[in-house]
């Protein structure tokens, strides 16, 4: 159904905008660049408006048990209360800006059961193969300047049997959040994220079994999905 009245201005607005705005593809250098502008006010803009979502995947991680479990995109850190004290935390994200806020609240909070906080490429990861019993990515996806590619390298440091955990928001089929959407997707590198992905992009990685596929109220029209890895993938 095509936007009426308001919602029609509005997507002159947008898309008024995306031709003033320069079209870059969604690269690394966008993404520092958009997370050093929301460093100091992330946590206000996206801290109450996701909490629910970030509760709800953080209590499934808990459910696991004591484990290994690596956070790509780690951002200011407003998880790493939530993780249970007997686990063991590794962070990583790309901004240095809003990492140095993620280490301030692991020390003002004692938070032992973070075991680090690196600057690191999450589609280049330093670390071995199968080296985390979860990795959980929240509202990653739609960050990275390539997908795909994320996916892989978090199924790769999975271990086998250990679950990759998603929450993002994907690609609408219709209604408002799609042409809000199609407004949006040219803004992408100046917004420092992808606001159409395609949730097409998951179906590459053919031993990962998905568990879990979920709704999350309140979270922005967020999805929730836990991936298995098959403890026979390499």
């Amino acid at each position: 159904m095509r936007p009426q009245g308001g919602e029609q201005s509005g997507t002159q607005a947008l898309s008024d905008l995306a031709r003033r705005t320069e079209r870059r593809t969604l690269d690394l250098e966008a993404v520092r660049l958009a997370y050093r502008r929301y460093a100091f006010v992330y946590d206000v803009l996206f801290g109450i408006p996701l909490g629910a979502g970030r509760r709800l995947a953080i209590a499934a991680v808990n459910a696991r048990g004591a484990g290994r479990v690596l956070e790509v995109g780690v951002g200011t850190g407003l998880t790493l209360p939530l993780y249970r004290a007997d686990s063991r935390v590794v962070g990583i994200d790309l901004s240095p800006e809003m990492l140095a806020r993620a280490r301030h609240r692991v020390d003002a909070l004692g938070l032992s059961q973070i075991e680090a906080l690196v600057e690191m490429d999450g589609e280049r990861m330093e670390f071995a193969d199968e080296s985390f019993d979860t990795v959980v990515a929240l509202h990653v996806l739609s960050v990275a300047p390539d997908p795909a590619r994320l996916m892989q390298e978090m199924r790769r440091v999975a271990a086998p049997g250990g679950e990759i955990l998603i929450l993002n928001h994907f690609r609408s089929e219709r209604g408002p959040w799609r042409w809000l959407e199609r407004a949006t997707a040219p803004l992408s590198a100046f917004l420092g994220f992808r606001p159409d992905l395609d949730r097409k992009m998951l179906g590459s990685l053919a031993d990962l079994v998905l568990i879990e596929d979920r709704h999350v109220k309140r979270a922005a029209g967020a999805m929730l999905l836990r991936l298995r890895k098959g403890r026979e993938a390499g």
